[in-house]
């Protein structure tokens, strides 16, 4: 397959990783096959972590502590490693696993990510396959067929995959819904409830595409039960949510559309301003369930004044991580943003436009760009980001213009 990249031009070499998971001893080894005529890709350094082990390699190899460094045969050649899968993620259950039954992992996971060395205007074109038992079958993010997929990534000269994997005996839901295909999938006996899930995204997706017209062409949804960590993880095209957890919470919220809305508002936080990132997904996932009329009028004032009650709790904004009642503070006051936003535009901007420009932001947010942000779309600063209304705020923004 990597082969064919050398009839597409002169400047185009092939990379084809090849996956062969090993169940019984819970690792994945992975071999990268580069196709090329004259040395396009000059050098490749991984960046690699202790679960990596036993890389082999034409060319030349220098393996340093944290990095690999790889620079391969003029007229291409092969790397190969092994990765130890199972990961717990702060030690409440895992976040990459392996056994004799299925797989879930993300991508990152088995593919150390890498930085390049090429010649000027050189471009991939990548593929990745797996060999798997026979009775098994891959999801990813990507389109493919026969356990076979391509990855294609137009803004990045070098592609490589990204996003969440699930592998072993599955059940899988298709379905296109508001211009997105969907993909629900699952191992077997996992109760996971793909029918469910995609009669929730059938309701709320049109909303979601009302508030980001430009939504992804592709969407997969990942999901196992135990010994998986009991929530919800995005990545680009992808994401995972545990079994157990419900699509609807008895207090109106949703594990599922909060990571729809990490997804596909791309956003990653500046020190100290991860209340920003979660809360502007929790608030916009109560929001969709309501808009699209999954819960009524009555449910969404009651959610919203439960919200309020245990934002009390919280004793600062600011923190290196934001979840619990920190995140219920930061949705209290998004939507006091949102409405002074209404109040001072006259109806004519609101959250929405805010939430559209942070997410084509090229940079972590924080609460200056926040800030210039709402500045910009409502003609003046808003009364309810003065730092005075931030508590915990204050030190961090200090620290930050110190350093």
């Amino acid at each position: 397959m990597a082969q064919s990249a050398l009839a597409l031009g002169s400047l185009t070499y092939g990379v084809s990783y090849d996956v062969r998971p090993n169940p019984a001893k819970q690792t994945v080894e992975v071999t990268l096959t580069l196709s090329q005529s004259s040395s396009l890709l000059l050098e490749m350094t991984m960046q690699v972590n202790s679960r990596t082990s036993g890389f082999k390699a034409d060319g030349e190899l220098d393996i340093g502590t944290d990095f690999v460094r790889w620079q391969p045969p003029a007229n291409g050649g092969a790397i190969s490693w092994q990765i130890s899968v199972p990961h717990r993620r702060n030690g409440n259950g895992h976040d990459a696993w392996l056994d004799k039954q299925w797989g879930l992992f993300r991508a990152e996971d088995i593919i150390p990510r890498v930085s390049t060395r090429t010649r000027k205007g050189a471009t991939s074109e990548t593929q990745m396959s797996f060999a798997i038992p026979s009775e098994w079958s891959v999801v990813t993010e990507y389109q493919g067929e026969n356990n076979h997929f391509t990855i294609d990534k137009p803004a990045r000269r070098f592609d490589q995959p990204n996003g969440w994997i699930v592998m072993g005996k599955l059940g899988v839901r298709r379905e296109d819904i508001a211009g997105v295909h969907v993909a629900i999938a699952g191992p077997v006996d996992n109760n996971v409830r793909r029918m469910d899930t995609l009669a929730l995204l059938r309701w709320t997706l049109p909303e979601v595409s009302r508030l980001f017209p430009d939504m992804p062409a592709r969407l997969t949804i990942v999901s196992a039960g135990k010994p998986m960590w009991r929530g919800g993880l995005s990545a680009p095209q992808s994401m995972f949510v545990h079994s157990s957890r419900p699509l609807i919470s008895e207090n109106a919220t949703s594990t599922l559309l909060h990571e729809v809305m990490h997804l596909l508002l791309r956003l990653s936080a500046d020190a100290g301003y991860d209340w920003i990132v979660e809360g502007l997904a929790e608030y916009y996932s109560l929001e969709i369930l309501h808009r699209s009329g999954t819960i009524s009028d009555k449910r969404f004032a009651i959610a919203r004044a439960d919200t309020a009650e245990w934002a009390n709790s919280a004793t600062s904004l600011c923190l290196p991580v934001s979840s619990g009642a920190t995140t219920a503070l930061a949705v209290t006051l998004l939507s006091a943003l949102n409405d002074e936003i209404e109040e001072r535009t006259d109806g004519a901007a609101n959250l929405d436009d805010v939430a559209r420009a942070l997410r084509h932001a090229d940079r972590n947010v924080d609460l200056a760009m926040l800030v210039d942000t709402v500045e910009q779309i409502a003609g003046h600063k808003a009364d309810t980001l003065h730092i005075d209304k931030l508590p915990g705020c204050r030190n961090i923004a200090s620290v930050n213009r110190k350093t």
